[in-house]
């Protein structure tokens, strides 16, 4: 790739990729969301042969293109061209079904990101990970720890929290901000930065905590849609979902009981759940059982059958 990032980065990309793509032979294509699209539907059309769209989010939607009008324009336009035209399409949650349906009269076919069983892999003690028993630990994990994920809220509402640790396992553009932000306010001892694991070894983790995280800001209408991977391993490792108030994870928390809701993301709020946590462990185990029990449905094994279905279609 002679350009690494912007405008003529995607431009080059789809370029080279659609070249790629003609001088290939292929039975079907997929184009994981709209950067890949206009070429992949260009080189099906031409070789006469199926094209999936599978949407991984409400790509016009994402924060980053919100403020570039222009860029944002060009993308919208590339989906109004193709995305009437197309037969085949997945994405990962309903609500953004039901969107691209209200826009172009499509309902796309929704298959959740879920985890596989993790029931298999032990997770660490407390011992090797030097966390106190007595503390409740948490979890934030993922690869888009970024702004408007909530993680500056989670630092402040830990530092405000007695007896309370914290688990940040993966990678993102905030992180740097959170580790100074841990330093300064003395928590040191309390939050452990961990990069980014293998699944397993990420779940070793993860199984270890009392309840994940997910305080994603309802700030763009991607993140209003979104149903985050990291939600589904938490409920893969047993362990309960502390989520912001958002459509897609608070219908899976309402539905199995698995969790808590955060009305706002603010520190005062954030802390309020862990101390209700603390004082109540009765409450506590009584998520995890929920969890559990909501693990037996919400897996990778039983939602790979809507794609197993939807390929049959093509096939």
């Amino acid at each position: 790739m002679i350009f690494k990032k912007g405008f003529l980065f995607y431009k080059f990309f789809n370029i080279r990729l659609l070249f790629y793509l003609l001088f290939n032979r292929y039975d079907i294509l997929v184009a994981d969301d709209l950067d890949t699209l206009l070429p992949n539907f260009i080189a099906a059309r031409l070789k006469r042969i199926p094209l999936v769209y599978d949407s991984h989010e409400y790509f016009t939607g994402v924060a980053e293109i919100q403020n570039r009008t222009f860029v944002k324009w060009v993308w919208k336009t590339i989906e109004k061209m193709i995305f009437p035209r197309l037969k085949y399409i997945m994405t990962v949650s309903d609500s953004i079904a039901v969107k691209y349906e209200n826009e172009y009269g499509i309902r796309p076919v929704t298959v959740r990101n879920c985890s596989n069983s993790s029931t298999a892999i032990n997770g660490y003690s407390r011992e090797e990970m030097h966390v106190k028993s007595e503390h409740l630990l948490l979890v934030l994990q993922g690869t888009g720890i970024n702004e408007d994920r909530g993680g500056e809220e989670l630092i402040e509402a830990i530092r405000i929290t007695e007896n309370v640790s914290l688990l940040v396992i993966g990678s993102g553009d905030v992180l740097p901000v959170l580790r100074e932000k841990v330093k300064s306010s003395g928590i040191s001892d309390r939050v452990i930065f961990i990069p980014k694991l293998p699944w397993v070894e990420l779940m070793r983790y993860t199984r270890s905590a009392d309840a994940g995280l997910s305080l994603d800001k309802d700030t763009n209408l991607n993140n209003h849609f979104s149903l985050p991977n990291k939600l589904f391993d938490y409920i893969s490792a047993g362990i309960p979902v502390i989520s912001g108030n958002l459509p897609e994870p608070g219908k899976i928390i309402h539905e199995y009981g698995c969790g808590l809701i955060i009305r706002q993301i603010n520190a005062g709020e954030i802390a309020s759940v862990f101390k209700n946590l603390l004082g109540n462990r009765e409450l506590l185990n009584e998520l995890k059982r929920n969890t559990r029990k909501a693990s037996e449905y919400l897996n990778w094994k039983n939602e790979s059958e809507r794609v197993r279905d939807f390929y049959k279609q093509i096939i």
